[in-house]
């Protein structure tokens, strides 16, 4: 895709809300990503409601079909993960390694659902890496839980300039900028200044500090395998 060429996305979505929680459409709107992330980005298209799911990805790896009877018993649990138990392209790419893909939804399971972290700063460090690593991928498979948990669409649009997002104190607070700030570092300089750090750790105790640390790790990999292996949008 070009520079700024516009590509509108409308997705009809069920909310996954958790456990108990009862689910309802959630109809976003997507504006043009050629634009959104400030450079030039891959071109992601998503397939309508039961519409055919491409067989090979632009790397050139084929999905998976995940029907082997082998797997069986994760492709299950990861269905389980899913809001209405769809396979994502991202799960039929993991599934050329079970081990790998077992793993994989084992830690990112915890990540999203078990943890003591805010949810609205985990989702805002990883829709802060969808835009620093140029992943669109990852940026539109969260943006419906990061409005669910509290984000809005001033702030979605703040992110796409990042350095004015660190200093923006109208669209986010000490918490959000101090998350922003982390996930700035570890992602473009790996080392965590120590002023950053204090700031964080002024803010969040010991244990959240962790879990933001391993979710911004986390999802930096996330980034880097969803624009390596070529993913496609569903």
């Amino acid at each position: 895709m070009k520079e700024g060429d516009n590509i509108v996305r409308i997705a009809l979505r069920q909310k996954d809300g958790g456990p108990g929680s009862a689910a309802r459409p959630v109809v976003l709107l997507v504006v043009a990503i050629g634009v959104a992330f400030g450079g030039v980005m891959h071109s992601q298209t998503r397939t309508e409601a039961g519409g055919e799911l491409p067989s090979v990805s632009t790397s050139g790896i084929p999905y998976h079909t995940a029907d082997d009877p082998g797997a069986a018993a994760l492709v299950d649990a990861i269905r389980a993960r899913r809001a209405g138990g769809r396979l994502l392209n991202l799960d039929r790419m993991l599934l050329h390694s079970p081990t790998f893909a077992e793993g994989w939804n084992a830690m990112f399971g915890a990540i999203r659902g078990q943890l003591s972290l805010s949810p609205k700063l985990r989702e805002l460090a990883i829709m802060f890496i969808g835009v620093l690593n140029e992943a669109p991928y990852e940026w539109a498979q969260h943006e419906r839980v990061f409005v669910e948990v509290g984000g809005t669409p001033e702030q979605m649009t703040a992110m796409r300039t990042p350095d004015a997002a660190l200093v923006d104190t109208e669209r986010f607070d000490e918490a959000e900028r101090a998350t922003l700030a982390l996930t700035y570092e570890m992602t473009r300089n790996v080392v965590v200044t120590d002023e950053t750090m204090r700031r964080v750790r002024d803010l969040l105790p010991d244990a959240e500090v962790v879990e933001l640390i391993g979710t911004i790790a986390g999802y930096n990999m996330v980034s880097r395998f969803v624009v390596a292996t070529g993913l496609e949008m569903e």
